[in-house]
């Protein structure tokens, strides 16, 4: 009875209709069309894409594949070297193994009334059936758990600090114990009876559902010239012992279509913003920051280091502004530029995401880089990066 009630447990997954979906897109049929052509919403449409990152299920089986589960393509060889009559040890030596893996796979996936045919595509299907293993949601059942959830996250409450709060609040029962993903689970699903997807807007990011994420390796490069890695810039810079060894970075406000570069100094904090009230494109950002820094000694203008963004296409002619030249980040990497990020967070008081950035002037920026600069910084012990950086230039 226990196995019945627990097969029923989750979202039923109509797969005749999410292949037939993938089908025609396949085919070109756009995504709308094909929402429509069998049956289901946009935002269905949408959900599958974006829980797939684009591709079909089968394709991403097959690209985050662990080395550790058989793949579809060795399960194709199982069913042809079975067919040529080897044995199982012969097959797991050709495939590099454990003859106990392959033998356990024959006998998993070769079902009665398969009369003794092993099918590589179908055992493919039954064994990420059987990899999706449903879980009882631990929200659902427990009014006391949910509620405490909810009065948090209205309270704009991170999943992480709510998962830390229910430790401390119930020390000695485990099963009120929640995984942060698994709060982030439960809004982004909206299943029925647990939170509502509403409050997804007391997010931090308020989004409705979670972004696929690009991996750092597969993005493609946005340099003609070849950047210079971090890894090649001088071991000096890491010991924060000179003035002069900039990080800098874009805040974009609403929809990316204004931005602010920002340029910190890792020995000093010392920040200096940027208007880039002519756009934020490789050109305009090169001419600004050339402009921005005619005032700086070259005495205080030994490196830069940047992200990979497409704004810093002209690195090559930023290079010669700096003893030591240009750097920039490994992609997909924004700690090994963690003085910029922290310094950027503070100045969001100021440039709030999702506003207007062209509104602020000139003026306004040297007003907002004043605040910063002479606030007295812990890390500085207390000191002002104003008071530090004017010391480091007369040193």
């Amino acid at each position: 009875m226990m196995g019945v009630l627990m097969a029923r447990v989750g979202r039923k997954r109509r797969l005749d209709i999410e292949a037939e979906y993938w089908r025609l897109l396949q085919s070109g049929v756009g995504t709308v069309e094909a929402c429509k052509l069998v049956g289901i919403g946009r935002k269905t449409g949408y959900r599958w894409r974006s829980e797939n990152g684009g591709l079909p299920p089968e394709r991403v089986a097959e690209s985050v594949h662990s080395g550790r589960y058989l793949s579809l393509l060795e399960r194709k060889r199982i069913a042809t070297l079975r067919e040529r009559g080897l044995g199982i040890r012969e097959i797991a030596e050709r495939l590099e193994r454990s003859p106990s893996t392959v033998s356990r796979e024959l006998r998993r996936n070769v079902l009665e009334h398969d009369k003794g045919v092993y099918d590589a595509d179908l055992a493919h299907h039954r064994s990420r059936q059987r990899a999706e293993r449903p879980r009882r949601p631990k929200l659902k059942p427990d009014a006391e758990l949910r509620a405490v959830v909810q009065a948090k996250l209205d309270l704009e409450w991170s999943p992480e600090q709510i998962a830390a709060h229910l430790r401390a609040l119930w020390p000695n029962r485990p099963e009120r114990h929640l995984c942060h993903e698994t709060v982030y689970r439960a809004l982004c699903q909206g299943a029925k009876g647990v939170l509502s997807r509403t409050l997804t807007k007391k997010l931090r990011t308020g989004r409705p559902l979670r972004r696929q994420r690009r991996r750092a390796d597969q993005r493609a490069p946005r340099f003609a010239v070849p950047a210079t890695l971090i890894d090649e810039r001088p071991a000096v810079v890491e010991l924060r012992e000179r003035a002069g060894d900039w990080e800098g970075d874009l805040i974009t406000g609403r929809s990316n279509r204004t931005a602010i570069a920002t340029l910190v100094d890792r020995r000093t904090r010392f920040v200096r913003l940027v208007a880039l009230p002519d756009g934020h494109g490789a050109d305009q950002v090169h001419a600004r920051l050339t402009a921005a820094l005619r005032d700086v000694p070259g005495t205080a203008r030994m490196t830069l280091t940047w992200d990979q963004g497409s704004e810093m296409a002209c690195h090559d002619r930023l290079a010669p502004l700096f003893r030591d030249g240009v750097f920039v980040a490994h992609r997909g990497s924004p700690w090994q530029r963690g003085t910029n990020e922290n310094t950027n967070g503070l100045l969001r008081q100021y440039l709030p995401k999702g506003s207007d950035l062209s509104v602020h002037t000139a003026d306004d920026l040297r007003a907002i880089e004043d605040r910063l600069n002479n606030r007295p910084r812990k890390t500085l012990g207390w000191q002002t990066p104003a008071e530090l950086f004017a010391a480091a230039l007369t040193a």
